[in-house]
Parts: C-alpha cells; structure tokens; sequence
C-alpha cells in the first residue's frame, strides 16, 4: 500500500542486508522515515540507505549490535532524537549457527540468545518507552520456532520459541495502550545466511509445500501489512511465511 505508511518512523535492526534490507526499503517504499541498525557492515548499510534515498524516501543508519545493551538503547534513543518518534519496531536481527546441538560451543549458544532473544527483549523495551496508541511491535521469528524438522537449528528455534511466546506475553501488557505485537515467521529465504544453493537447502525446500525458497521481498509484505493501518486488530499472533514449511 503506497503512502500507507505516511509521518511514521520505523526502526529495523539488522537491517543491512538480507531480510532485514528488504524490509527496510518495503516500509521506506510505503512512507515511513526508516532508521536501520548494523553490526558491522557499515557498506550494505550504507547501499541500503542510498537504495531508499533514491527512490524517494527517508533513511539514517546506525552501528548498533543487536548483542549489544547500550549500544541498542542508544539507537533507540537516536532514532527518536532524529525523527521525533518512533511508530513502528522491527526486531529483525539474529542469526543460526547450523550444527549438531552435541558440538554446538556455549560461545555460539550465548551468541544466538544474545542476538536472537535477549537483543529484542533490550530493543523492545527502550521502543516501548516512546510508542503511543497505534504503534507496532513485530518481531522476525522462524517457522522453526513453533515446529523444528530440520536438523542442526536445535539451539536455533528455542531462541524463536522464546520469541513466540514474547510475542504472545507482551501483547496482553501493551494492548490497553493501543500498541500491536506480532510474530512474522519466515521458513527458508534466500539470503547470504541460508542461500537456496547452499547445503542446508536441499532437506528445507523439500519440506515446503511450494517447493521453492521464497524472497526477501514476500517477508517485507508480509511485515509491511503488519506495521500499516488494515492490520489494527491482528495482535499476538504468530503469521509464517514459509511456503507452506508448518502445513
């Protein structure tokens, strides 16, 4: 929906490249003013910043590790400070280290609670400090965290479990505030953390019932549909799109 998003401001963590990017430039394209985070990438941050200021629309990017407490309140704070407002929050970072959970190392446990759980609960936390009535809450869960069938995404999907069950908890505390919380699941997507051509493929997009990867760009409409106006009554609700991955 073009404008649909008009004099709203949208954080996306992680949102440099990959899922992230794509949502970026979804709620940049529909009018939001839309302030990314990165880790580390300031160049895809910065391509994605252009990207968005080419076509016409607002976009700021801050270093910002989703793993990282003060450096995510920060951004938080800098968003608000820049735009005057934050309407909208997607807690898109995170990251699966695929392996067996018996050889999986607590350094690559920690890190993807860290990035996965613990940085939304941080993000989620300063954003809702300046929400008011209408704002928006989503998270990018996984189809795994409600049903795992591929191995090696042990540790993984209870990181998106944990994110379901946020989901569903914070949605009951804020709804009086006139503030949605919702779960966009994605299954498997080509990106440069699980490409289609990659080794872990062939086992996912045999689960799908479309036998296919999706894109990028079907998960930002579907986020894109969450953060608008048609989507006021759809709160603590975990919506997948996974090609049919959960059927």
């Amino acid at each position: 929906m073009p404008h649909s998003l008009e004099g709203k401001v949208a954080l996306v963590t992680g949102g440099s490249r990959g899922i992230g990017a794509a949502i970026a430039k979804r709620l940049a394209a529909d009018g939001a003013s839309v302030v990314i985070t990165y880790a580390k990438d300031a160049n895809s941050a910065s391509t994605v910043v252009k990207a968005i200021e080419s076509a016409g629309g607002k976009a700021v990017a801050i270093q910002a590790d989703a793993a990282d407490v003060a450096a995510v309140k920060a951004a938080v704070e800098k968003t608000v400070a820049t735009f005057g407002q934050l309407d909208v929050l997607v807690n898109n970072a995170g990251t699966a280290i695929p392996k067996v959970f018996e050889e999986t190392t607590l350094e690559e446990i920690d890190h993807m609670i860290n990035l996965n759980f613990r940085g939304i609960l941080v993000a989620t936390q300063a954003a809702l400090k300046h929400m008011k009535s209408g704002g928006r809450i989503i998270m990018v869960g996984s189809c795994v965290g409600e049903r795992t069938m591929t191995p090696g995404l042990v540790a993984y999907s209870a990181t998106k479990g944990a994110v379901k069950m946020f989901t569903q908890g914070l949605s009951r505390e804020v709804g009086g505030r006139g503030i949605t919380v919702n779960n966009v699941q994605p299954g498997p997507i080509d990106t440069e953390l699980n490409p289609a051509a990659g080794d872990w493929a062939v086992p996912q997009k045999a689960l799908t019932s479309l036998n296919r990867y999706g894109t990028v760009e079907e998960v930002a409409a579907l986020v894109a549909f969450v953060a608008g106006p048609e989507s006021s009554y759809i709160t603590g609700t975990n919506l997948t799109v996974d090609g049919g991955t959960n059927a």
